[in-house]
């Protein structure tokens, strides 16, 4: 039986699955000690704990587990990852690359870099959300330590050509970084296959708990160094201080095991639904997909609705359905998507856009509800706007220039 209202938002964040829970409950009762207590049996358990989910999470990305540092989450690695690398390498070089459409913990923290002396380039996309890797490669410089591109974009879906450039980075002696909290667990990731030398990853995504994360950091060819960003303790091997979550890290761990058991087959299963969802609401005059359709997540969609006020469309869905316009980091925001407005659209598709994130839980009753409640309500906002009508009876106008109400 359908249960409202839909969640359709699992790039913002997943429900922790139940295997997931039971695995975390013991380390918040029975099992409660502190990791790095070695002298009795409660830290030796939790110890334990993070050892095996250390195991967990690199064997889903094919790392060592000496490599996999705990953070509270991507946002963290992230930060860690670009201003540690950049403190880390200052006698090379204070040059980064990094690409519009990345997440605000990736542009923010360049800009962070910027006021402390450091250059940044913002290499632009094209119409479907791609870089250019002739663009990419033209920016390097002899002072440039660190490449920094989203191996899938947490709005539209994209995969970038994360192999290529690795390989570009490698030829000219950068170290390339990846935020890959919406890839992991949902299209394979191997960090040796791909060239990755320091990678951000975050359980919430994968129905794991929230307030945890993993920054990967190659150890050899190269072994990269990173400067802490939080001192303290010493804990993980002197690159992020502070008592391990010990819960959160065996429930990380278990949430990559399942992933990784579970991955090929959830993704076909999600693609279906993806494509039975897109194919339904494309059936709208004037509605379009966004970015590249070949090179994407298999359980992401973002469609915008032409003539349509993307508040208005919000409004009349979410109590409903639960969609994003965007990041849920900036959705506070009344700014058109920065990703969208980086791949060429005007403000009237980046503001009646809708991303679509499907997940484990959603089934095909689900994504039928949603075809015709957004068919729907799209259909009725569009009859009450004096635009559609000026559509409709040929009058077109430059959208890009109107402004709106």
């Amino acid at each position: 039986m359908l249960k409202l209202p839909v969640y359709m938002d699992n790039n913002a964040t997943t429900s922790c699955d139940p295997r997931v829970l039971e695995v975390m409950w013991p380390y918040f009762s029975t099992r409660f000690g502190n990791a790095a207590s070695r002298h009795h049996p409660f830290g030796w358990q939790a110890e334990e704990a993070v050892d095996l989910a250390r195991e967990q999470v690199a064997g889903l990305v094919g790392a060592e587990p000496k490599e996999i540092v705990f953070v509270s989450g991507a946002t963290e690695a992230d930060n860690l990852a670009i201003k540690g690398v950049y403190e880390a390498y200052a006698g090379k070089g204070n040059h980064l690359i990094t690409v519009e459409t990345e997440h605000k913990a990736v542009l923010d923290t360049c800009k962070q870099i910027e006021k402390k002396g450091g250059a940044v380039t913002f290499v632009g996309v094209g119409r479907d959300g791609l870089i250019d890797l002739g663009e990419l490669e033209a920016a390097i410089r002899p002072s440039t330590v660190l490449i920094s591109v989203m191996y899938a974009n947490n709005e539209t879906g994209v995969i970038q050509p994360i192999r290529e450039i690795s390989l570009l980075a490698r030829k000219n002696g950068v170290l390339f970084f990846t935020d890959a909290a919406q890839a992991i667990g949902k299209v394979p990731v191997d960090v040796n296959r791909d060239g990755i030398d320091l990678m951000a990853m975050s359980a919430h995504k994968i129905y794991g708990p929230k307030g945890i994360g993993a920054l990967y950091v190659r150890r050899k060819n190269p072994r990269v160094k990173v400067i802490a960003q939080m001192d303290g303790g010493g804990h993980e091997k002197g690159m992020r201080s502070g008592t391990l979550n010990v819960p959160g890290i065996a429930g990380f761990g278990k949430a990559c095991e399942v992933a990784g058991f579970e991955m090929q087959s959830e993704s076909a299963r999600l693609s279906g639904l993806r494509d039975r969802l897109q194919s339904g609401l494309t059936q709208l005059e004037e509605t379009f997909v966004n970015g590249n359709q070949q090179h994407r997540l298999p359980h992401v969609v973002n469609i915008s609705f032409k003539y349509t006020d993307g508040d208005a469309l919000m409004m009349g869905i979410n109590k409903d359905i639960a969609v994003s316009t965007g990041s849920a980091c900036t959705s506070a925001s009344v700014e058109p998507s920065h990703v969208l407005k980086a791949m060429g659209l005007g403000d009237d598709l980046a503001h009646s856009s809708l991303r679509f994130g499907l997940g484990r839980f959603t089934g095909s009753e689900e994504v039928d509800f949603v075809i015709e409640r957004i068919k729907n309500t799209v259909n009725g906002l569009r009859e009450a706007s004096p635009l559609w009508e000026m559509y409709k009876g040929g009058k077109l106008m430059n959208l890009a220039e109107w402004e709106r109400g």
